[in-house]
């Protein structure tokens, strides 16, 4: 993957496709993730042909920053090169066997949106103020929120009796809710405001110690107690399909 060739959104939806294809062929759960960004994207790309964001090409560029550091995340971590924790966490548990497909899920939420999202609206920001961003920020985030139906709505297709398991215990509801999109959007506006007042030398810094707090949120979605982590295993034993057929689930 060349990412210095990667500066559309066109260009973006191309790569996830062929991390999709790559994963469908190598049975690997990294799919999971490209499969429910590549609708995101997908919807962004509507969104901003349709006039729906304030700023269509800011939009794009914020799209394609956004999404370069999931691929070379990604990518570097394929080539055994240093990424961050939270991408590191995210990527190391696509070869357990325990994680459901919504555990795969929320990890990559988590590391991208928590803290990447965060990065690439200062960096889409630099000449501006960021608080120019906030309405499309809200927008491009409506629109991530949408993930936590579709999340549940593409795990129902794989093991449809997971709606009951969510009536049965609260656990797993709030489990959802505490990673839900609108949370992760707050925490993301936050620390980009914070991060676009940091000055150059001490970027890194910032960002290492951010990546160590979301990094952090790993435990809660791998260990969420034991009436959750009990619910998980029976879904996970009953999980129906190769990884493949997951993916191709989700992506259609």
């Amino acid at each position: 993957m060349n990412l210095q060739k990667i500066n559309t959104i066109d260009e973006v939806i191309s790569a996830l496709e062929n991390i999709i294809l790559e994963s469908e062929e190598n049975n690997d759960p990294a799919g999971y993730f490209a499969a429910l960004y590549l609708k995101v994207t997908q919807k962004v790309k509507e969104g901003i042909a349709t006039g729906f964001f304030d700023n269509g090409p800011r939009m794009e560029q914020l799209d394609v920053v956004f999404a370069k550091r999931y691929l070379a995340a990604l990518e570097a971590y394929r080539k055994n090169q240093p990424v961050t924790e939270s991408w590191q966490k995210t990527f190391d548990i696509s070869g357990q066997y325990w994680p459901i497909v919504l555990q795969h899920l929320l990890m990559g939420m988590n590391a991208h949106i928590n803290l990447d999202l965060c990065v690439a609206a200062a960096e889409v920001s630099k000449e501006n103020e960021l608080a120019d961003l906030e309405n499309d920020f809200n927008k491009i985030n409506e629109i991530l929120s949408s993930l936590v139906h579709d999340v549940q709505g593409s795990l129902s297709m794989v093991w449809p009796a997971l709606k009951y398991i969510l009536k049965w215990t609260g656990k797993i509801d709030d489990y959802l809710v505490d990673f839900s999109m609108k949370l992760a959007r707050d925490g993301a506006w936050k620390f980009a405001n914070e991060f676009s007042l940091v000055s150059e030398t001490e970027k890194v810094k910032a960002i290492i110690t951010r990546d160590k707090r979301v990094a952090g949120k790993v435990n809660i979605i791998l260990k969420p107690g034991l009436p959750a982590t009990l619910a998980l295993r029976i879904i996970r034993i009953t999980e129906r399909g190769t990884v493949a057929e997951k993916i191709r689930k989700m992506a259609g």
